[in-house]
Parts: C-alpha cells; sequence; structure tokens
C-alpha cells in the first residue's frame, strides 16, 4: 500500500490484530521493510503491524539531496497521521533506531514504548571519514559495489557461509536500493547527535545489539542505556548488525516480553 505523507508517497503494510496495540517498525539503510519478516510471526499474533519503507528505499519515493534524520522522523509521523494512528510502539534498528531516538525526544507523545536495536546516539568523529568514504563510492560505482561489504558487516562470517534464503534476501534489498536514497540518508547519519539529550527520554525503552556487531557496537548501545533511565540492555550472543535475523529466535523473545508488558 501506498499513501502520500510529509510530500512523498511511502509504501507500507498494516497486518495483523487490526484492533490491538500498532507496533511500527523501522528497517536499517539499504534495506527495507522485509528486514522485518522474521519478526511478524511473532508480533502479528498480538498486535497491528505497521512496516514501511522509509524515503529513499522499497517502493517508497526517492527525492535526491541530502536527507536528514529529523526529516526522516518527520515521513513517519506523517505516516502515522495519514493512516489515523495516533501512537506505537517503535521498533527501530541502525537508522531505524536514530528515527527512534528523534521520535522520542522530539514527538513523545506518539510512541507507547522505544526499543532500540543495533543503532547508536552519535556519529563519532573518527566515523566521519569512513561514511564519507562510502557516500564516494557509491556515487561513483552504484549499489552493486556496497552489497558484500555490507554483507560482512552485517552477519558473522559463519551465518555468511551457512547461506540462508535470509541472507540472499538481504543481499538482494541492498543492490536494489536506490542511489538516491541510499546518499540521501547516508548524509543523514552524518548528522547523528543526540547522546546528550537522551536522558530527556522517560519512555520504557528496551535497547538490543549483536554481539559482534562492528558498525554500531556494544559499546554504544551501552551509553543509550546509561543516559535512558530504566532501559533494558540485551545484547545477543553470535550476531552482527542484523541481529533481528541472525539471531531472530533469541530478538523475538526479548522484544516480544517487553512489548507485552508494556
Amino acid at each position: 500500500m501506498k499513501v502520500s505523507a510529509n510530500g512523498i508517497q511511502i509504501n507500507y503494510e498494516l497486518t495483523g490484530q487490526a484492533e490491538a496495540p500498532v507496533v511500527m517498525l523501522s528497517h536499517s539503510l539499504a534495506s527495507s521493510m522485509v528486514m522485518w519478516n522474521p519478526q511478524l510471526e511473532s508480533l502479528e499474533a498480538h498486535f497491528n503491524v505497521l512496516r514501511y519503507d522509509m524515503r529513499g528505499h522499497g517502493d517508497s519515493e526517492a527525492p535526491d539531496g541530502a536527507y536528514t534524520l529529523a526529516l526522516l522522523a518527520d515521513d513517519a509521523v506523517a505516516l502515522l497521521d495519514a493512516l489515523g494512528i495516533d501512537a506505537v510502539h517503535f521498533v527501530g534498528l541502525s537508522i531505524g533506531g536514530m528515527i527512534g531516538q528523534g521520535l522520542a525526544l522530539n514527538q513523545a507523545a506518539r510512541l507507547k514504548s522505544l526499543t532500540l536495536c543495533d543503532t547508536s546516539a552519535i556519529m563519532p568523529a573518527e566515523a566521519q571519514p569512513i561514511l564519507q568514504e562510502r557516500i564516494a563510492a557509491a556515487r561513483e560505482n552504484g549499489m552493486g559495489d556496497q552489497v558484500d561489504g555490507t554483507l560482512e558487516r552485517w552477519f558473522t562470517p559463519q551465518y555468511l557461509q551457512q547461506n540462508p534464503p535470509a541472507v540472499q534476501m538481504i543481499r538482494r534489498q541492498i543492490a536494489a536500493t536506490p542511489l538516491a536514497g541510499y546518499l540521501g540518508c547516508s548524509e543523514a547519519l552524518a548528522g547523528l547527535n543526540y547522546l546528550e539529550r537522551l536522558n530527556e527520554i522517560k519512555l520504557a525503552t528496551l535497547i538490543m545489539v549483536g554481539e559482534e556487531d562492528p558498525g554500531t557496537p556494544v559499546a554504544a548501545s551501552e551509553a543509550i542505556h546509561e543516559r535512558i533511565a530504566g532501559s533494558q540492555l540485551v545484547i545477543l550472543p553470535a550476531a552482527r548488525h542484523l541481529s533481528n535475523i541472525e539471531q531472530a529466535e533469541g530478538f523475538n523473545q526479548s522484544l516480544m516480553g517487553f512489548l507485552l508488558e508494556q
């Protein structure tokens, strides 16, 4: 389904229990809503599940130019407005988790709870050159050039060697990401700077991270956990960045346990 929101067409799916509370899922850079397939069965049994393709990804519109995290958060709110949804349990991974932080800080009334997965609250100065190198490489060589390196950051070598269908699904998502969307959202990442405001968040918060995540490491989640009072931190063993896929069972168990308590 598509709806006009914040000046673009946003692709979304709303499935599960129509009268139940809404869980909104926000995916990583260079992926799409299909990234959440391993969570659907568990969530749909108890909740109304809203998945969407963020600006520049999947079947949503991909305008040219730099995006900001504030713009991506505005997209999420505009989607809720278009669908007539007041408040959601928000679950975001990677850039999706950064969008969640922005919502919790600036649109807290729209959230019932917050789940932050494999994400960070600040872009360290030493990481900026790496990000700019990826932007330059993608601009010069296209998204095909990003696939193998991204998969290595997102999954452990053992998981990649097993080559499950989930890896092929994500491989296709990376390659199919519109270049304008990848570049726009990468520019948004460069402006990430929420860390010193996190103590303002008063929502029930779950933080999950893959133990071997190289891009948004355990230390980044610990820094978030330290600043959000009452938050829970779960470290998933034998997982890199897409812990929701590589350790889906443990991820789902922790997520459902948290959501059903709210």
